[in-house]
């Protein structure tokens, strides 16, 4: 009995350790990667589509290496009624921001920003475009149980004072709203943002933190990307799949 219990502990605790982060190791190209931020919410009923349309991006090979999507859900449209359990006020400013600095044209769900600038492409029926950015320098991520490191090494001057933020992104998440305008649907999720978080550098162009915990979604990402206090545009960004 003793040997049975001590075998059925066994394979729980390798259970267990299996669903803690292993060690990953990322690096970006010498090219800047660009953002796609998709600003969401589950109480907007323009969205869905937006993010059927964005779920469709994790097949494709560029994925992370050309192009890094993140669904940012807002909290501004909670009072239609339905409150989005992934909504963050944090990010409805972030977006807000955009627009105050001239980036976007104005503040709405479902709203896209390409590498900094609205991009109103997804409208008009328009492929992602997956031009090549400018030549900045290499963002390396390491990752190691929660363990986050970062470093960049430019390959010109580059500033030194700049900060970096990490995101934990959730894949293949699934809502049944009730109530709100997409009442009675089933909404399905993938690059939601369940956590970010800014990081000061501990040395000029060194960064570490630990990740937030947050265990949603059948699969988990992570992106990291750097730019100057005060400015919203990456400078550099890098992403890749947290293994379990």
């Amino acid at each position: 009995m003793k040997t049975a219990l001590s075998s059925l502990l066994a394979v729980l605790a390798l259970g267990s350790a299996a669903y803690s982060a292993a060690a990953v190791h990322y690096s970006s190209g010498e090219t800047s990667t660009a953002l796609l931020e998709v600003y969401t919410s589950e109480g907007c009923s323009s969205c869905p589509p937006a993010e059927a349309w964005l779920s469709q991006l994790v097949d494709q090979p560029g994925l992370w290496r050309d192009f890094i999507p993140l669904a940012f859900h807002v909290d501004y449209w909670d009072q239609l009624g339905w409150a989005d359990r992934f909504a963050n006020p944090a990010y409805s400013a972030r977006q807000r921001g955009y627009a105050q600095i001239g980036s976007a044209r104005a503040v709405y769900t479902p709203g896209f920003m390409l590498a900094g600038q609205e991009w109103r492409g997804w409208f008009e029926n328009k492929a992602l475009p997956v031009a090549k950015g400018q030549a900045v320098g290499v963002l390396d991520l390491k990752l190691d149980k929660d363990n986050v490191e970062l470093s960049f090494k430019p390959q010109t001057t580059a500033p030194t004072d700049m900060i970096a933020y990490v995101a934990r992104l959730g894949f293949d998440l699934d809502s049944k709203v009730v109530r709100g305008e997409n009442a009675g649907k089933l909404l399905h999720h993938d690059f939601v943002v369940l956590s970010l978080q800014q990081v000061a550098a501990k040395q000029p162009l060194n960064w570490s933190t630990r990740l937030y915990p947050n265990e949603q979604g059948k699969r988990q990402a992570i992106v990291a990307w750097i730019n100057q206090p005060g400015q919203l545009q990456p400078y550099q960004a890098v992403a890749g799949w947290i293994e379990r």
